[in-house]
């Protein structure tokens, strides 16, 4: 939490000059707001910069078109920039860091094969191992199993690594 404050406190002109940036380039809301799925699997509200036009289909982003991707959208995902806002979540206590990437409500193959691997013990992160592994949420089994894998194993030291692979993807 100490490490999100910071963050927030660092990086808050940042995201304010993309925020507006977003407003320039398409109507609505620059911050993207989605409900997904925590730790207990209890619902919450996950904060992000807006990478799509406004009225894309409320999907999983492997679910959505491209071209629903805006210009500066593009940018932003390739730059990880759009996840900033996550540091909020993390602050308020629904998130970390690092663990594994929330998931919407609707994606019910990946919440059960998670319920399995007893992902649903930890807080979900702004980035984790499947992430840096390439992984996304189309292929559920198994990354619900490189989550659990992460449930049983994290550390710091690991955390750290991960942290270092988001920032710096080889």
């Amino acid at each position: 939490m100490v490490a999100a404050g910071v963050g927030l406190l660092v990086l808050w002109p940042l995201i304010a000059l993309l925020a507006l940036a977003i407003a320039l380039e398409s109507k609505g809301s620059p911050l993207f707001l989605q409900s997904r799925v925590g730790r207990g699997e209890r619902l919450f509200t996950c904060c992000k910069l807006r990478t799509m036009a406004t009225g894309t289909p409320n999907a999983a982003t492997h679910l959505v078109d491209t071209q629903h991707v805006t210009r500066l959208g593009r940018l932003l995902r390739k730059a990880r920039l759009d996840e900033m806002p996550q540091l909020w979540n993390v602050l308020v206590g629904d998130m970390d860091i690092v663990g594994p990437r929330p998931c919407l409500p609707s994606q019910t193959t990946l919440i059960e094969a998670r319920r399995r691997e007893g992902v649903f013990t930890v807080r979900p992160g702004i980035t984790g191992l499947a992430q840096v592994r390439g992984l996304d949420m189309s292929t559920p089994e198994q990354l619900a199993k490189i989550d659990g894998l992460y449930t049983r194993t994290m550390s710091l030291r690991k955390d750290l690594l991960i942290i270092l692979k988001t920032v710096t993807p080889l």
